[in-house]
């Protein structure tokens, strides 16, 4: 069986990563709306839906979405960093989700809707700790409470169903539950720091 091939970009879904590019994985809710958000963007080479963060190995989507297997709906996103930066695509992740809602998104309730960073590399995770302390000040200030975001390593990515790929090119009217809370998260990196 010939591997699928992801709908925007024309690529087979287990293709090898280009050198030199990067992998991110994000977690904002029910993946669907979040794979379009990032294949939208200019410099990412990749996108495809999956489960991260649980137990079981190969979940359906069933198995998921039945809160047993400790996974979250994610999406990883392959990238060229010399296009978009890691921190540009932690600004739309914070940005296009509530990170304060624990296991939830909305009327999205269960631990696979959790909001959630994996970081592969030590820089990753240093510019994604960075971001959420700067967001989770600029949130305080608006009267939300504190980010619920977990960042972790990365672990096993387990892709979802071939149907859940890019599900809303193939269905655009398909269900979409991103909603931002409309507080700005600007662009920060560790570099800034002094």
């Amino acid at each position: 069986m010939t591997a699928p091939i992801h709908r925007i970009f024309g690529r087979p879904m287990d293709g090898e990563i280009p050198k030199g590019f990067d992998q991110a994985i994000f977690g904002m809710g029910c993946y669907w709306g979040v794979e379009r958000l990032f294949w939208q963007l200019d410099g990412v080479w990749l996108t495809e839906v999956g489960f991260a963060g649980g137990t079981v190995e190969n979940p359906t989507y069933k198995q998921v979405c039945s809160g047993t297997t400790g996974h979250a709906e994610v999406v990883r996103v392959v990238y060229d960093s010399s296009r978009i930066s890691y921190e540009r695509l932690l600004q739309v992740f914070w940005e296009n989700h509530d990170p304060t809602q624990g296991n939830r998104q909305g009327n999205d309730v269960g631990s696979q809707y959790r909001s959630l960073i994996m970081y592969f590399t030590d820089s990753q995770r240093a510019a994604a700790e960075l971001s959420k302390a700067d967001y989770n000040n600029r949130l305080a200030v608006e009267g939300y409470p504190a980010i619920t975001t977990q960042i972790l390593p990365a672990a096993p990515f387990y892709p979802a169903e071939e149907d859940h790929q890019q599900y809303l090119d193939r269905y655009p009217d398909g269900y979409c539950g991103l909603r931002g809370t409309g507080v700005e998260a600007p662009l920060t990196s560790p570099a800034e720091e002094n």
